[in-house]
């Protein structure tokens, strides 16, 4: 699955690995009941609703998307914790080359996994890649019900500030 990315962006978000569908398609977050795209508009990162064929046009706004692991599958806990530390040793490699002020990471366990940090909560991290600065997202998969659209929604939107990006839409 291509990254959408570029040097320098304000945030990359960073999904556990691509679903089935979004292997399919190519595009990122594809599945009708993942709430990324949702949760992206209604935080003010993009002013519209973007589709997922459309995530070229994040680039835009600064923004991008990467995965921990490359591997897809049709969920995420069939994932091994080698997938996890290695795609994390992979992910830190690229974002030292990118260079990201802020990497998204879309779901706590996942973080806690490729990153070895089992106290790891939702919220910005103390560790840093360089100078990016981390932050963990609940993860957007319509399998997360501890997080509603709207809550999912004001934690990208206090990302969104604490990156100084405006408020879109």
């Amino acid at each position: 699955m291509p990254d959408v990315a570029a040097d320098g962006l304000h945030v990359l978000f960073c999904g556990i690995n691509p679903g089935l569908m979004t292997a399919a398609t190519g595009h990122h977050f594809a599945r009708p009941g993942n709430r990324f795209w949702p949760a992206l508009h209604r935080s003010g990162f993009t002013p519209r609703l973007l589709k997922p064929a459309e995530q070229d046009e994040l680039l835009s706004y600064g923004l991008g998307i990467t995965n921990v692991v490359d591997r897809a599958s049709a969920r995420a806990d069939e994932l091994s914790a080698q997938e996890y530390q290695e795609g994390g040793r992979r992910l830190s490699l690229k974002v030292a080359k990118l260079r990201p002020r802020w990497l998204a990471v879309l779901g706590v366990t996942a973080y806690r996994q490729a990153f070895d940090d089992r106290r790891a909560k939702v919220g910005p991290q103390e560790r840093t890649i360089g100078e990016t600065r981390i932050w963990v997202l609940p993860n957007p998969s319509g399998l997360n019900a501890h997080w509603t659209a709207g809550t999912m929604a004001e934690e990208f939107a206090l990302l969104r500030e604490a990156a100084g990006l405006p408020r879109l839409g």
